[in-house]
């Protein structure tokens, strides 16, 4: 692969990664949104060192073309002296009978010029592109294609049913603030409603109508479902699920974006570790995938 082509392979990536992170939303399916500078700030890099290795190319070969001659020609005559004397040299050693005797001065000419030889392999190291990069380097422009022509698919609910058995732990609250009176349903994330089922001395959910948003996440054979929400630590690779177990209609499509309106399935006691993180579910309906898809906070949707 000839500089010309990485330097293409570097710019193409540059692109890929502005377009994504700076002119679309794609880069929130693998990364937080506090990462964007970081991608912005790395496509910027990639495309100067793409434009600096071309013009470093194109240097290069204009050097190469306008001295080649002159090169040629002195590298000739050089040659030519040095394999004339170094002939009479080994001439004279030959002369000597002792075999094991060598020329003073042939051997103080080859340690004090060794790169002076005039093998068929030798003196024309200078003659090789050591700028090329392996072929497999090729393998770089399909992540950067992807990027700019098919973006791969987000997580869904295959990773979610495969990632874990269980949902990951809700997090730990030691105060409540009290739910709006006026306000039905309530609307919550997954976490928050997990944490006021487990945690919530108070049982401020007894009752209670609360609208959730996620993915449709099927549950196995008895053809129950979880509503689910997937949360980027950092990236896509630390992943973890939200999932609650949904009481009542049959289970939507996989992926399905889902609002839905329920209260609290009772099994064990509410406001301990003993109760279930569940809805019934009185209504639900499709929306789009919002745009903070992967965090669990409330729904943020495309404005239209």
């Amino acid at each position: 692969m000839r500089r010309t082509v990485q330097s293409a392979l570097l710019l193409l990536t540059g692109a890929g990664l502005l377009h994504s992170s700076l002119f679309t939303t794609l880069y929130l399916r693998y990364v937080k949104e506090g990462l964007r500078p970081l991608l912005v700030a790395s496509g910027v890099v990639l495309i100067v060192l793409g434009v600096m290795n071309l013009v470093l190319e194109l240097s290069e070969g204009r050097r190469r073309s306008g001295g080649g001659t002159d090169h040629v020609g002195s590298g000739h005559v050089g040659h030519g002296h040095a394999g004339h004397d170094h002939t009479g040299r080994d001439h004279m050693c030959r002369d000597h009978t002792d075999p094991d005797h060598m020329c003073p001065d042939h051997t103080e000419h080859a340690h004090a010029d060794p790169g002076r030889g005039h093998g068929p392999d030798q003196g024309h190291d200078h003659g090789h592109d050591h700028s090329r990069a392996p072929k497999v380097a090729w393998l770089l422009a399909l992540p950067a294609l992807s990027l700019l022509i098919y973006a791969p698919p987000a997580l869904g609910a295959y990773t979610a049913s495969h990632a874990s058995t269980k949902s990951a732990p809700p997090t730990r609250q030691t105060r409540f603030e009290p739910l709006p009176a006026s306000t039905a349903p309530v609307p919550m994330t997954l976490t928050g409603f997990t944490n006021r089922v487990q945690q919530d001395p108070a049982k401020t959910l007894a009752g209670r109508a609360v609208q959730l948003t996620g993915f449709v996440t099927p549950g196995g054979a008895d053809g129950g479902w979880y509503l689910t929400r997937i949360i980027f630590t950092c990236c896509a690779a630390d992943s973890q699920t939200v999932k609650l177990r949904m009481y009542g209609p049959e289970a939507p499509p996989a992926n399905t974006w889902l609002s839905v309106t329920g209260t609290w399935h009772p099994a064990g006691a509410l406001g301990t570790r003993s109760a279930a993180a569940a809805l019934d579910v009185h209504e639900s309906h499709p929306v789009a995938q919002p745009i903070n898809a992967y965090t669990d906070d409330l729904p943020l949707t495309p404005s239209s």
